[in-house]
């Protein structure tokens, strides 16, 4: 836009195009709550601005999303509940008029696990959201709306909040970059609350330069926030301006072992993260094992969102007079929670008051922890803490996933930023969380900046490709043919029709064989280096002649064919360990 290429309309009409073809057709991520009615309007007023007077800063005309757990004056606010979703503030939350003054245009609201109460972005308004990198899979949560929403390029960069986890674990899951500012730095003023002592609000972005930016327009003290009242003390002039490369060239990281898991699901994403630890230390980094005592422990007990979460929803619901429900209690008895929060919810709101001695027990932990991660980083003169943000890849959705490794930051009020750590073999993203030092965000800016420029490991997940004339591309069709004279005889066809957005593949299948002859299987297996792979998929059964129907391909398997490398083969009686294969070859 300084260069006068493109236009903030035009930013926003080609982000538009890319929800209208991605989140509800096609794919169906389902990130989106609410688009901005005025967002166009907002853009042209934004453009003009710049002609006349020139640009406010790095935002000016840039589409973002946030999440809708944030105050909004002209878009509803729910929090992902079926119970609010006609509750519509009076008046923005503090970052999000921070943003509108900043130039952003807020392009819309983006789903997310309801009240904000876990991390696969379950909810009773909207439904799942689908993870872009493989659509059976979670997004991640709280703010897994903002980060499939960021991962699919919907808009150039989103706010969530994160209590216990939710800007980093979609950050995560989705090949971003997310941060989790020091304790009151930033304003949860506006934020519907989780808890008041854990809660903090900020952004994720395909990269670290856009991350700085708008973490730029976001952080400072807020009268309406208490804890935010020494935070300007804290802020350099500009986090972008301050990025600098080569930061990882001596760092001294501290590895959290205890954090990787040991279990056979947990053993890809374990090697992942250490496999970028060693890429670390090959960019210049050193590594030193680290063991803090009682962690586990500490991190448990430290947790207070059961002491706080009833008390700061009816706290906040009590501040808009149009609230449609005023209480926890309310929202069970109506029924108006998703089926898989219940039990959850009826836990958090049996205390009977904030203030019982578990609650100051809980807080006191947390100093606690806190002496416990400053003092091991004193003593092992380290400047982070790594460890994987996940010990396992998101779960399918439906499932429960456990979030052992989130909790450190929030109870210790320190800053942490993920950043990628690489792909598991389906290609799902792992990410790798970095804890720094209390009001090290620049640093902590720095250090994923080397790791990018350096690793260089964004990745666009396949279900949401460009667009061809703004429409998603249309399905890939192909025929595999396996010939009777190299066969032994047999010989099969399979015509198949792909949708790129999705991966489901409609196919035909037939063999031909002799009459003492019968199929085993027709199978779509990897080939690689001159042998066969295990196998993918079945498409015809034993006996069979002849087969139709669909399958969903991975990202990784669609890979394989785009390469030439994902073949049909067969099996008969006379040839039980294989009669022929032939590569899938697109046609059109």
């Amino acid at each position: 836009m300084r260069s006068g290429r493109t236009t903030s309309r035009e930013l926003v009409d080609a982000y538009l195009a890319r929800i209208n073809a991605y989140d509800q057709h096609g794919p169906g991520i389902n990130a989106i709550v609410t688009v901005n009615p005025q967002a166009q309007a907002i853009a042209d007023a934004l453009d003009a601005e710049r002609q006349t007077s020139g640009p406010r800063g790095p935002l000016h005309g840039i589409p973002l999303l946030i999440k809708d757990n944030y105050d909004t004056a002209d878009m509803p606010t729910s929090g992902g509940s079926l119970a609010l979703a006609s509750l519509q503030p009076a008046r923005d939350a503090f970052q999000v008029a921070k943003l509108r003054k900043a130039g952003a245009v807020i392009l819309g609201k983006t789903t997310m696990h309801e009240l904000a109460a876990g991390i696969t972005n379950a909810s009773s308004l909207t439904g799942p959201t689908r993870n872009p990198y493989d659509l059976r899979r979670v997004p991640g949560g709280s703010s897994g709306g903002t980060g499939a929403a960021v991962a699919a390029s919907f808009a150039a960069a989103g706010m969530g909040s994160d209590t216990s986890g939710s800007i980093r674990v979609p950050a995560a899951n989705q090949n971003l970059v997310g941060i989790r500012v020091t304790r009151g730095l930033s304003s949860r003023a506006g934020v519907i609350p989780l808890s008041s002592t854990m809660d903090s609000a900020g952004p994720m972005a395909r990269c670290v330069h856009d991350l700085a930016a708008v973490l730029d327009a976001t952080v400072g003290g807020d009268p309406d926030d208490a804890s935010t009242l020494d935070a300007d003390a804290h802020i350099p002039p500009s986090y972008l301006d301050g990025l600098r490369d080569n930061a990882l060239v001596g760092l001294r990281i501290g590895v959290l072992h205890d954090f990787f898991g040991e279990h056979a699901d947990e053993d890809e994403v374990s090697t992942i993260v250490r496999r970028a630890i060693r890429s670390m230390e090959a960019l210049g980094a050193i590594a030193v094992d680290v063991h803090i005592p009682n962690l586990m422990a500490l991190m448990r007990d430290s947790n207070v969102i059961h002491h706080e979460f009833k008390f700061d929803l009816a706290d906040y619901l009590a501040r808009h007079e149009d609230a449609p429900v005023g209480s926890l209690t309310q929202i069970l008895d109506l029924g108006l929670n998703q089926e898989q929060l219940d039990g959850i919810f009826r836990r958090r709101n049996v205390a009977s008051q904030r203030d019982e001695a578990a609650y100051q027990a809980g807080l006191a932990k947390r100093i606690e922890l806190r002496h416990a991660v400053d003092e091991a980083m004193q003593t092992n003169g380290v400047e982070v803490l790594v460890y994987p943000m996940l010990r396992k890849k998101p779960v399918i959705i439906g499932e429960i996933q456990s979030e052992l490794n989130c909790p450190l930051s929030p109870g210790s009020g320190l800053p942490a930023l993920c950043m990628p750590a690489g792909f598991t073999a389906d290609y799902v993203p792992v990410g790798i969380d970095m804890l720094g030092k209390a009001y090290a965000e620049q640093d902590l800016l720095n250090y994923a900046l080397h790791w990018e420029r350096a690793i260089q490991p964004r990745r666009a997940p396949f279900s949401t490709p460009p667009l061809v004339n703004g429409r998603a591309p249309r399905s890939r069709s192909g025929i595999a043919q396996i010939d009777a004279t190299t066969a032994g005889g047999a010989s099969a066809s399979l015509r198949y029709d792909i949708d790129p957005t999705t991966g489901v593949m409609r196919f035909n299948a037939a063999v031909n064989h002799a009459d003492d002859d019968a199929v085993i299987a027709l199978t779509l297996q990897r080939w690689t280096d001159g042998h066969a792979g295990p196998v993918q998929l079945t498409l015809l059964k034993a006996g069979k002649q002849a087969a139709s129907g669909e399958v969903s391909l991975r990202a990784d398997q669609l890979a394989a064919l785009a390469q030439g490398n994902l073949h049909v083969h067969l099996y008969t009686r006379r040839a039980p360990l294989g009669a022929g294969h032939a590569s899938l070859v697109r046609a059109g």
